[in-house]
């Protein structure tokens, strides 16, 4: 089917793509055939290399707790940064020119500063200000880190999933007597949430695999730090480092998944409904916002 952006193609280019395909294949199998002789070659693949990862000790002692820890970051990161990015987004839409100027200097600011420098920063903080304890204080700076970083990208994500709403939207509200707050939460923001979704999932990925920065320079013992003591304790660095990548693939599968299910789902149920808000809704809207206020 032809389009403004994308013409059928025709024979010619049909052999052509099967073509680039075929050689396409031939390379990666070629690649992954050198990388298993290689391998082969310093004998990882031998069983007392694997060995470890069929015994229970190597998962409860190193991996799983590793994992908790990634997850539980991760989690927290994610439970913060969402509601402060959209109070950010949605601040730097704002009429007064001070809470645009004060929101967009923080975003601005703490995007533009990659996250293990944050992460190092926050973790020098709390150990020359706070009392957290040398074991909390990994997780603390990490999740710190994460957030402040994360917010401010996800604030640009609210911001950009609103402005790209039709002006309509926005002008319509406003004809049936909804002011500007009520406009951006019963009428914006519902349908903002389910176009931004795909960008919030992939910045969720991000956290996720962001915590491993943690592990990496201020000894949080997530999953791949928990990944180097057991490859210094079995002598299994290759195949350890594969099973970590397996493992942040699944999860991270597991996670997209989950929004591309949470996303057909809000986009039915908005199809399914199609009642029309009356002039009498309205004023109700209007008198229990007032009321609550």
């Amino acid at each position: 089917m032809s389009s403004v952006l994308y013409d059928t193609p025709g024979p010619r280019a049909k052999r052509r793509n099967v073509l680039f395909t075929v050689v396409f294949a031939i390379l990666v199998l070629l690649l992954l055939w050198w990388v298993w002789l290689k391998m082969d070659d310093k004998d990882l693949w031998a069983s007392a290399q694997w060995k470890p990862f069929l015994e229970s000790q190597a998962w409860t002692t190193y991996l799983l707790p590793g994992l908790a820890n990634t997850l539980k970051a991760a989690a927290l990161a994610m439970v913060i940064a969402l509601p402060l990015g959209a109070v950010f987004g949605i601040a730097r839409l704002s009429d007064h020119r001070w809470v645009r100027g004060a929101s967009g200097t923080v975003v601005e600011f703490f995007r533009a500063i990659p996250v293990l420098l944050l992460m190092l920063f926050a973790n020098e903080i709390y150990a020359r200000s706070t009392d957290i304890s040398s074991e909390d204080r990994p997780l603390y700076a990490v999740v710190t880190g994460l957030v402040l970083y994360n917010s401010a990208v996800l604030a640009e994500v609210v911001k950009a999933g609103i402005l790209a709403l039709p002006k309509g939207q926005t002008e319509a509200a406003y004809a049936i007597g909804l002011r500007k707050g009520q406009t951006m939460s019963n009428v914006l923001l519902p349908q903002a949430v389910t176009a931004m979704l795909p960008a919030i999932v992939s910045q969720l990925v991000v956290i996720v695999k962001d915590t491993a920065l943690g592990g990496v320079m201020i000894g949080f013992t997530e999953l791949l730090n928990s990944r180097g003591t057991l490859a210094a304790n079995y002598a299994n660095v290759i195949p350890s480092f594969i099973v970590v990548a397996i493992m942040y693939i699944v999860l991270n599968f597991i996670l997209t998944s989950f929004a591309s299910w949470l996303e057909r789902r809000m986009r039915r149920s908005k199809r399914s409904t199609g009642a029309v808000l009356g002039a009498d809704k309205v004023d109700d809207l209007n008198a229990a916002e007032i009321g609550g206020s």
